[in-house]
């Protein structure tokens, strides 16, 4: 598997954008630059140029790299893709007949904020603007509740904790 298989092309959307129901998270100077095929996002600050990656499923930020150049080196290691593009997990949905078609990422169908679990069953393929908008929007939400609290009627599940990326498809 590729790069390019565990990453999507989102060239045609706009990058000021994207990520505008997550503002409350990133903030206004973070900007996409990779997206993964498993629905997250690597965003660079426009100020520093420093790189985190937005964990959807947890509804996270983490650093990652201080400049482009230290990220691309890391997209050398064997290690750090294993950890950050859910390498297995991509290549069991394209066994299973999930490919994506431009436009497209890999997405939950019940989010793991709101107890989903992480399994192939519960992935599919949505739209990368929708993937991000909705997303984000259910994050800002739940992580604003106590635990056990609810959100529109849907309770929260009180254990919806992401797992270790390399237990994704556990």
């Amino acid at each position: 598997m590729t790069l390019d298989d565990l990453t999507v092309n989102f060239a045609h959307l706009k990058r000021e954008t994207l990520l505008e129901d997550w503002a409350w998270l990133v903030g206004p100077r973070k900007l996409p630059i990779l997206l993964t095929a498993s629905g997250d996002a690597f965003i660079q600050d426009t100020d520093s140029g420093a790189i985190e990656i937005l964990d959807v499923a947890s509804g996270t930020t983490a650093p990652v790299a201080e400049s482009l150049a230290e990220l691309q080196s890391l997209l050398a290691d064997r290690d750090f893709v294993g950890d950050y593009f859910a390498v297995q997990l991509v290549g069991d949905l394209r066994l299973n007949g999930l490919i994506l078609k431009p436009g497209q990422i890999y997405s939950f169908i019940k989010p793991p904020l709101l107890g989903g679990e992480f399994v192939l069953e519960n992935v599919d393929v949505a739209d990368i603007e929708v993937h991000f908008s909705l997303s984000g929007q259910i994050a800002r939400q739940v992580l604003g509740l106590p635990a056990g609290g609810t959100m529109c009627g849907v309770k929260e599940a009180e254990t919806a904790k992401a797992k270790p990326r390399w237990k994704f498809w556990q």
